[in-house]
């Protein structure tokens, strides 16, 4: 028989394997998208989809700074909250929305991606985590 801690935690579990499979629908339903995970704003991993060889740690600590400094440019350029952040490389784009409750869901995805579909995709994603939250 579980007591109230066992049950607490298997109901955490049960939801991080919740916001796992929707990031990795999110990487199904769209080809150009090659990893994705969700972040809290003070740059702890939630759930993740990512490559084995990327340390989770360091993306969840850079993706929460990026933020913190598009929030703060935002602010003194006076341009409001912060929505979205992008940032291109050579290789492809690391996007980053805003995904409710101080969380960040961060897509990385091809060069070849059109990125129209990229945030369309990322904000039904972003619907689907907040019902988990």
């Amino acid at each position: 028989m579980l007591g109230r801690e066992g049950v607490t935690k298997q109901a955490g579990v049960a939801r991080v394997e919740r916001l796992n499979r929707i990031l990795r629908a999110l990487q199904s339903a769209s080809p150009d998208v090659e990893a994705s995970a969700l972040i809290s704003e003070d740059g702890l991993m939630i759930a993740s989809a990512l490559p084995q060889h990327i340390d989770e740690s360091r993306v969840a600590g850079m993706s929460a700074t990026i933020l913190s400094l598009g929030t703060r440019a935002a602010h003194e350029l006076e341009r409001g909250d912060v929505e979205e952040v992008l940032v291109r490389g050579s290789e492809g784009y690391a996007v980053m929305l805003a995904a409710g409750s101080g969380t960040l869901l961060l897509a990385l995805a091809t060069s070849a991606a059109k990125l129209g579909l990229i945030f369309l995709d990322m904000r039904r994603t972003v619907a689907e985590i907040k019902q988990v939250l």
